[in-house]
């Protein structure tokens, strides 16, 4: 079978005014003369001083390159699978079909659908808060958009997605529904009540009592399909299990105790528990 390239997606909007912009040379500029220039790795920074919270937001550069090694190794490849099988089953109208990971990481999620692509129906884009997640993403795989972004503030125009994939990130569902064609595909990928359960027992003196599932779904989508994925997992050296460590939030919540006992096992059997649903935008 032959392998097509999907065209880069090209509609984007300033994150200042909402203008489009335009691309001349390797500068994006628009109508009211905001300009913003395409990284010599090739993404492309559209988040503002005035929007950050922080100097560096996001994932620090060793955390980055900490969830590379740690999901390259195979760990989650299922989830991969899982989340490409109802991207593909979902997909409406006509390709290319302009599909964006909201908080990207350094694109392991869109390098395995890439990867299910043959025939370049997707045009991908990444968008991270972290700069060092898109600079990786984007040295890794360049036939793809990848923008240093905020989910609260898409750059792209309204209802100019195709589809919008959120993995164990921060959904802000009004926004991905503006930034959503009417019928556009949202996948959203959360951790279920076991997920990590025995790196969690270890780390944390108690666990929280499990948030109660929202059977209604976010307001402005329908519910199309969603299903439990659950196996287990082995982490066969320290350094595997620091990189888990490192590339989550527990890493900032967990007892200096617990962190200790972790780090200095060598093998570590765990539970992945995760739930998938895609919505459908009305």
């Amino acid at each position: 079978m032959d392998t097509f390239t999907a065209p880069l997606f090209g509609r984007l909007c300033c994150p200042l005014d909402g203008l489009p912009l335009t691309a001349q040379a390797r500068s994006w500029r628009c109508p009211s003369g905001h300009t913003f220039d395409t990284a010599s790795q090739g993404y492309i920074n559209l988040l503002p001083v005035q929007n950050k919270r922080s100097r560096d937001p996001g994932d620090s550069k060793e955390m980055v390159a900490a969830r590379r090694r740690y999901l390259e190794s195979g760990v989650y490849a299922r989830i991969a699978t899982g989340v490409a099988r109802l991207l593909m089953d979902g997909l409406e109208g006509q390709a290319p079909y302009a599909c964006l990971d909201a908080g990207c990481g350094e694109g392991y999620y869109l390098r395995c659908l890439q990867a299910q692509d043959t025939k370049g129906e997707l045009a991908l884009i990444g968008l991270d808060i972290s700069k060092w997640a898109v600079m990786a993403g984007a040295r890794s795989s360049p036939a793809m958009r990848w923008l240093v972004g905020s989910n609260a503030h898409l750059p792209v125009p309204d209802a100019s997605l195709d589809a919008l994939i959120c993995m164990f990130g921060f959904p802000v569902h009004e926004e991905f529904r503006r930034a959503l064609k009417p019928g556009g595909l949202l996948i959203q990928v959360e951790a279920g009540p076991e997920h990590l359960l025995q790196l969690r027992r270890i780390i944390y003196p108690t666990l929280k009592d499990d948030k109660p599932a929202d059977a209604t779904g976010p307001q402005g989508f329908s519910l199309e399909a969603a299903e439990r994925l659950s196996f287990d997992i082995a982490l066969d050296s320290q350094a595997q299990i620091a990189d888990l460590l490192l590339m989550t939030p527990h890493l900032f919540r967990a007892s200096a105790q617990g962190l200790g006992q972790a780090r200095a096992l060598a093998r570590l059997e765990l539970t992945v528990d995760v739930k998938l649903a895609a919505y459908r935008r009305l």
